[in-house]
């Protein structure tokens, strides 16, 4: 796994079970709303730090995605994927990267296309069991729990790049 992981340069992210925890919630006027968790988002922002470009293919359309994608500054988004190999062979074209370079983390077969092409390919604690046997990692934490935090932590770690993107947090002067 260690040799694996130090060749990403990407990590591509569903969105619905593994961002979020798959729940998709309408107001009364049918405005659609996500919960993300700050933790994750962290976790993304570190990575990027790090110098790990972060991207989403989604099959569903939304505004939320959008913006939450924007706070981020994710800039490789893929909403509305209804075959989400097509958008990913496109990210690989556009940033010269090879499928050993990226890690994908999905949470249902929708997602086994890119899981099985990737060089890590993780899923959530609560994906649909038919992927788990076709990742090299499942997290111990559900979708949109924390899981996109841990696979962060997991990369930063394994690659030697965790203490220079968090020390700064533990000085104490």
């Amino acid at each position: 796994m260690l040799e694996k992981l130090q060749r990403i340069k990407l990590l591509l992210l569903d969105v619905d079970g593994v961002m979020t925890d798959g729940q998709i919630i309408y107001d009364s006027q049918g405005v659609e709303s996500k919960a993300f968790d700050v933790k994750d988002g962290h976790g993304l922002k570190l990575l990027q730090r790090a110098g790990i470009e972060v991207g989403i293919i989604t099959g569903r359309q939304s505004t939320v995605v959008h913006r939450r994608a924007q706070e981020l500054g994710i800039e490789l988004v893929y909403q509305n994927a209804k075959n989400k190999l097509k958008p990913f062979l496109e990210i690989l074209e556009q940033l010269h990267l090879k499928s050993e370079q990226v890690a994908y983390v999905g949470d249902d077969v929708v997602d086994l296309p890119i899981l099985i092409r990737v060089g890590f390919a993780a899923t959530v604690a609560d994906a649909v069991d038919d992927i788990k046997a076709h990742v090299d990692y499942i997290t111990d934490r559900p979708g949109g729990r924390g899981a996109v935090r841990e696979i962060c932590d997991l990369i930063l770690k394994q690659t030697g790049k965790w203490s220079e993107q968090t020390d700064r947090y533990f000085k104490t002067d």
